[in-house]
């Protein structure tokens, strides 16, 4: 990993004093790292040699920081890991336009590696993810969104990142297409965990912790598994406030809604549905030989259902 980020400030630079502020600001603010981690893991679960797995993590890291830069101007955030995000600091402007630089860049990047494979995977991709950033807008203050509905956004939006992550690493391998699946298969399982957990935590962590306000998916009038399963499974009252909670996108009604949702189980349930997709992702590759990089990755999967921020 201090291998892909030597990559990721190599490649972030640019004449451009702006982009490399705002490119540097948002790489560099703390994050989890995971979906590189899955491409040098993956690389290295299946005996990769090379040395393109770094340059392939710091493509998809580039790839994942766009979509927060443009996530964060359409949901009007101002605080993500706990710091000022790019908008809030430097301007919508700005953060929209060096989001295309960064994926711009990774484009560059993968075209160096001259695989026609990994192009595919990753021009896929990402445009599964934007259109998975379209379904949740469509999404937003519909209380009608049913779970199928908000596990095609997470598939779309999340999990897609995940699976191409994996996908590289037995790409570059040159793994056996059943285990190219297998890979792709465990971090789409893995993805979807990660995102169920970060529903959750949107109504039970602790900010200082998460770096992020409790309660921005509720404003953001998103209809997410908690409150979807508090809808179905609450008294008529109960469904009310939080479809009106939905509708309007009102996070003065954050206390009764929490309420409810605890009230309901809701968060227990899709703590239980991460789990589940954390037992598909472990058994996607309970068959690849044992080493560290198998044993990291089974790791990594229950740290993704069982994680605090």
């Amino acid at each position: 990993m201090a291998a892909v980020d030597q990559v990721i400030r190599h490649k972030l630079h640019s004449e451009v004093a702006l982009v490399n502020q705002v490119a540097a600001y948002i790489v560099n603010s703390g994050g989890k790292r995971l979906r590189p981690a899955l491409v040098v893991l993956s690389a290295q679960a299946f005996n990769y040699q090379g040395v393109h797995h770094h340059e392939l993590a710091a493509v998809v890291e580039f790839i994942h920081t766009a979509t927060l830069l443009h996530d964060d101007v359409v949901d009007e955030s101002d605080l993500r890991r706990g710091r000022e995000t790019a908008n809030a600091l430097f301007g919508n402007a700005a953060s929209v336009l060096v989001g295309d630089f960064l994926y711009s860049r990774a484009f560059q990047m993968m075209v160096e590696v001259g695989d026609m494979r990994i192009m595919q995977t990753l021009a896929d991709a990402t445009n599964v993810i934007a259109e998975g950033e379209v379904l949740q807008l469509l999404n937003c203050n519909d209380a009608d969104v049913d779970a199928e509905n908000y596990m095609r956004v997470i598939h779309y939006k999340t999990a897609k990142l995940f699976e191409a992550a994996m996908r590289l690493g037995a790409i570059l391998s040159q793994a056996s297409s059943v285990d190219e699946i297998a890979a792709a298969r465990y971090g789409m399982h893995l993805g979807t965990a990660f995102q169920l957990i970060d529903d959750v935590l949107d109504y039970s962590a602790d900010e200082a912790v998460t770096g992020k306000h409790l309660g921005d998916d509720l404003a953001e009038g998103k209809p997410t598994l908690p409150l979807i399963y508090a809808i179905e499974h609450g008294t008529v009252e109960q469904a009310a406030i939080v479809r009106r909670a939905i509708e309007q996108g009102d996070v003065g009604q954050f206390a009764q809604v929490l309420q409810i949702i605890r009230s309901t189980g809701a968060l227990e349930f899709t703590r239980l549905q991460a789990m589940r997709e954390v037992e598909f992702a472990c058994d996607a590759i309970a068959h690849l030989p044992d080493s560290k990089y198998k044993k990291c990755l089974i790791e990594l999967a229950y740290f993704a259902a069982e994680r605090q921020h």
